[in-house]
């Protein structure tokens, strides 16, 4: 099946997502969350030391952690650790942070969002034209040819 990854942004950081849609789920980069919530320049490090004082505690969230490739900011995949929004809420816990109420409430509409594509295809469509073609020279010639077609068709009857 078609997965699709993507940049979100919170707060002008980038937060890696992947959408499984055999799985219905959002899984989300542990790094780039943590680097979101304490600001540090050493999201990596910041983790392990977490994932090791989960271990100690005996959570099981750190069992419940998956890997995927995701692509890096040198433009290459690398194998990332990553979790479902279910167990990024349990993470956001473990983290003294007071960006993680606003970051919650990012979770929710990142959901929200996509259930509303998922009811309605349409939207998932308008927001490709919205993000992709706007970076791309044809942009202006695309929008100018789609109001002319839905005019056109608004103005058409059918018996």
């Amino acid at each position: 099946m078609e997965q699709e990854n993507a940049i979100r942004i919170f707060e002008q950081t980038q937060v890696r997502t992947h959408w499984d849609p055999e799985k219905e789920l959002w899984f989300i980069s542990i790094i780039d969350v943590i680097e979101v919530l304490t600001g540090t320049d050493r999201p990596r490090k910041y983790w392990n030391d977490l994932k090791s004082k989960l271990k100690k505690e005996g959570s099981e969230l750190s069992e419940k952690i998956g890997q995927l490739k995701l692509q890096s900011s040198d433009g290459k995949f690398y194998k990332t650790d990553v979790a479902d929004t279910e167990q990024i809420f349990r993470l956001i816990q473990s983290i003294p942070s007071p960006k993680a109420e606003p970051f919650k409430l990012w979770l929710a509409q990142l959901a929200s969002e996509r259930l509303d594509e998922m009811q309605d295809p349409e939207i998932t469509i308008d927001r490709a034209l919205e993000q992709y073609l706007p970076t791309k020279p044809f942009w202006q010639l695309w929008r100018m040819l789609r109001e002319s077609f839905n005019s056109t068709i608004q103005g058409v009857s059918v018996l």
